[in-house]
């Protein structure tokens, strides 16, 4: 969980925060102070999420399913919840201000949001997470 949450919350906050005021250095910076906030809010609504998503998931596998497809299927609907819920929530942590902007602009922001959570996750930080696990477990087999 520590190495999915460190890597999306350092590419996907900064890549939305990017694609809504700009790209720049003091941006990024601003972005930055504000990580351990929405790290903390990420860890939390994984732990909230996960069951909700598992239950989710179980409705589009079948009980034959392989580990990569049921991985895959419940890191969508993980991604998918969370995506709801931070696409007000870092908004507000972001901005340091509760307004009902992210709420009136919710069905603009969220789409371009989820999209841009998935594929962090389906192709960097569940990947990487995977190599990482590969190694721990390999490493204690070995000893």
């Amino acid at each position: 969980m520590a190495v999915i949450s460190i890597i999306s919350v350092n590419l996907i906050a900064p890549i939305i925060t990017g694609l809504e005021v700009g790209f720049s250095v003091d941006h990024w910076i601003m972005v930055l102070r504000q990580l351990p906030f929405i790290w903390i809010s990420v860890i939390i609504l994984v732990v909230l999420t996960q069951k909700p998503a598992e239950k989710m998931a179980s409705w589009f596998l079948d009980q034959n399913a392989g580990f990569r497809s049921t991985m895959m299927i419940t890191a969508m609907c993980n991604v998918f919840l969370m995506s709801i819920v931070l696409t007000v929530l870092g908004t507000w942590i972001g901005t340091g201000s509760v307004t009902i902007d992210p709420l009136v602009h919710f069905f603009e922001k969220w789409p371009r949001n989820y999209t841009i959570a998935l594929i962090v996750e389906a192709f960097i930080a569940q990947p990487i997470a995977r190599l990482v696990m590969s190694f721990f477990h390999r490493e204690m087999v070995l000893d």
